[in-house]
């Protein structure tokens, strides 16, 4: 049977989704709750790639387990995990299914605060900034949808195959106070780094350091700008995951900061 798994983790301990050599990564640490709940080595595909210190208000992934529990192995698993990874949901699926690869929309919300706060340093990326000019910050962004090369705004470029990715929403929120914002974007894939790269330069933009033609050449000639600077990885969620087959709502409502929606507490710019 296959089963994929409905999951959050705040990601600010951890070196990324992905098992790698002496760094700890969320995979590392599910395989091993799994692993020990079921007694069986089990390896997990996960729905994409997250950096270091980023987090994820939604995120899937499947196993393939021949043997069926008599237990109940959500409960069981939530009292091994660690407090900063949570299961919501465990869900049969046909064998087909693949976390990754059959995933077809994607959305990140990046979060800021402008005000040093104790309780947010680990949730939200802090920057000390007045005055920022929304309303070029607001023309930068208007142009994401328009274009689908985003070679110019990769970690890595050359690693990838493409660096074609089709965004079809951007849009930027700021709370009733006007002193944290949140930038989310929605794409079919993104590529490594991307997001944070491109909130660097909508800070840069909003600063005045970077003007809106240049954020739009680089989009138009794939030209990278000469100073690439991501901004900080705390702020990042991956936040909604969609599927042909499974469209769920994140379960991060309970907090204003995560939730993947514009409620009362958030107004587009």
């Amino acid at each position: 049977m296959k089963y994929f798994f409905h999951i959050g983790y705040h990601g600010f301990h951890y070196r990324g989704w992905q098992r790698q050599p002496n760094a700890l990564s969320v995979q590392e640490v599910l395989e091993g709750a799994i692993t020990k709940v079921l007694k069986t080595p089990v390896t997990i595909y996960g729905c994409g790639r997250t950096d270091a210190q980023v987090s994820a208000s939604q995120y899937f992934f499947h196993i393939d387990e021949k043997q069926e529990w008599d237990y109940d192995l959500m409960f069981r698993l939530n009292k091994v995990l660690p407090a900063d990874i949570a299961i919501f949901d465990i869900i049969p699926m046909e064998q087909s299914a693949h976390a990754r690869f059959d995933a077809i929309i994607r959305t990140y919300d990046y979060f800021i605060h402008t005000y040093k706060d104790p309780f947010l340093s680990e949730m939200s990326s802090f920057y000390l900034l007045k005055d920022l000019d929304l309303n070029k910050i607001k023309q930068a962004i208007a142009l994401l949808t328009k274009y689908n090369n985003y070679y110019a705004f990769c970690r890595s470029p050359e690693k990838h195959n493409s660096t074609i990715c089709e965004v079809t929403s951007a849009k930027l929120f700021t709370d009733v106070n006007g002193d944290k914002f949140r930038f989310q974007i929605t794409s079919n894939r993104f590529l490594k780094g991307m997001i944070r790269i491109i909130v660097g330069k909508l800070l840069e933009i909003g600063k005045g350091e970077f003007t809106v033609d240049e954020f739009e050449h680089a989009l138009k000639t794939q030209e990278t700008p000469r100073l690439i600077i991501p901004a900080h990885p705390q702020g990042l969620y991956l936040s909604k995951v969609t599927y042909p087959f499974l469209d769920l709502p994140p379960r991060m409502e309970f907090s204003s900061i995560l939730c993947n929606k514009a409620d009362d507490g958030w107004k587009e710019v």
